[in-house]
């Protein structure tokens, strides 16, 4: 007998006694654990959230709703990119200051060879989830598709601080529709091996900045842990 008939086989005995006409939503699931884990002011859980990524080691950078364009030409130009792909339905103004890569639209037909040669994406995101700092992406206006966070090497994604952010996995999830192609990016690409030798960039971009746009915050740059003025 083969693993796969053994694993098979301890699932059929165990559903031996489910009538054959029951369907999944007919038995009420208790749900009664925390959703949340204490409790935080909007301005906490925007401080775990960067602390939280910060620990993924993600580079993390807050500022005002006027300042992301200004802040964003800035990473490129540090970063040297000549390239930037922004998706279709990011906010015009978050990418203004931008002069000098070239600005490379998401297209289906492009192949994983252009990507791979793109320096840098712009994207935003549908959610942010502090106790875990991640970061979701669903596809929706100003995200693009899947690939265009996984191929290129440079990831800058945009946070709306508070609307986008929430405490905990239960509250994101209540925001997202399960149809779509989630992505979930908890600080840039990572492995290790049994060694535990960590290697960066294997699965998707090998930096990830995020930038947190808050009404009240700092001047740009202000790194997690730093108390706002």
């Amino acid at each position: 007998m083969s693993s796969r008939d053994r694993v098979l086989g301890r699932i059929r005995r165990a559903l031996a006694d489910v009538p054959s006409a029951e369907r999944p939503e007919d038995v009420r699931v208790t749900r009664d654990y925390l959703r949340v884990h204490g409790g935080r002011t909007p301005e906490q859980t925007a401080d775990l959230l960067a602390a939280n990524l910060a620990d993924y080691r993600a580079l993390v950078h807050r500022c005002s709703p006027g300042e992301p364009a200004e802040l964003i030409a800035r990473l490129l130009a540090e970063r040297g990119s000549a390239s930037v792909l922004v998706p279709d339905g990011l906010p015009a103004e978050w990418t203004a200051a931008v002069r000098g890569p070239v600005r490379i639209t998401d297209r289906a037909a492009s192949t994983p060879q252009e990507l791979d040669a793109v320096d840098s994406v712009v994207t935003g995101c549908a959610v942010a989830i502090a106790e875990t700092g991640t970061i979701v992406l669903d596809g929706g206006p100003g995200q693009g598709r899947r690939r265009i966070t996984l191929v290129p090497d440079h990831h800058i994604c945009v946070v709306r601080v508070p609307e986008q952010v929430v405490d905990s996995v239960p509250e994101g999830l209540e925001r997202l529709d399960p149809s779509r192609p989630l992505t979930w990016i908890s600080g840039p690409s990572a492995t290790s091996d049994i060694e535990l030798d960590r290697v960066e960039g294997v699965h998707g971009p090998r930096t990830l900045e995020v930038v947190l746009v808050a009404e009240r915050t700092g001047p740009c740059g202000v790194r997690p842990g730093t108390p706002a003025p």
